[in-house]
């Protein structure tokens, strides 16, 4: 079992920058790919990047790609997403999900555990 606990989202203004925070208890993230998603308001939840926990590989969705990074530190047993240049379309609640000894998982259903997610407001 994995709990997951999203922090660091918040208001901003379009241009700002944000970094989230996906920390993990009752296991090691070690063997676990992250993965962030996020759904706007009226939408269904999307795939936003994973880390893989081989070599740390990482994959981004398009819309997100060159703005955000997603990184890992497995000492303190998390992973982050830090989101510069941020526009009204980035607002959304953003989950983290993980998905043990799995390369590469682009899909929801692929993902074992999720936290609550994180509020993230871009404002124009």
């Amino acid at each position: 079992q994995v709990q997951l606990v999203e922090s660091g989202g918040g208001l901003v203004q379009a241009g700002d920058s944000l970094r989230l925070s996906c920390a993990a208890s009752g296991r090691t993230l070690s063997t676990y790919t992250v993965g962030w998603f996020r759904q706007a308001p009226g939408k269904e939840r999307e795939f936003v990047t994973y880390i893989s926990w081989i070599g740390g590989r990482t994959y981004y969705a398009d819309s997100v790609k060159g703005r955000f990074t997603i990184s890992r530190d497995n000492a303190k047993n998390a992973v982050y997403l830090q989101m510069n240049s941020l526009k009204p379309e980035d607002t959304a609640v953003y989950y983290c999900a993980v998905v043990e000894v799995r390369a590469f998982a682009l899909r929801q259903h692929e993902y074992d555990y999720w936290g609550q997610g994180t509020q993230v407001t871009v404002s124009s």
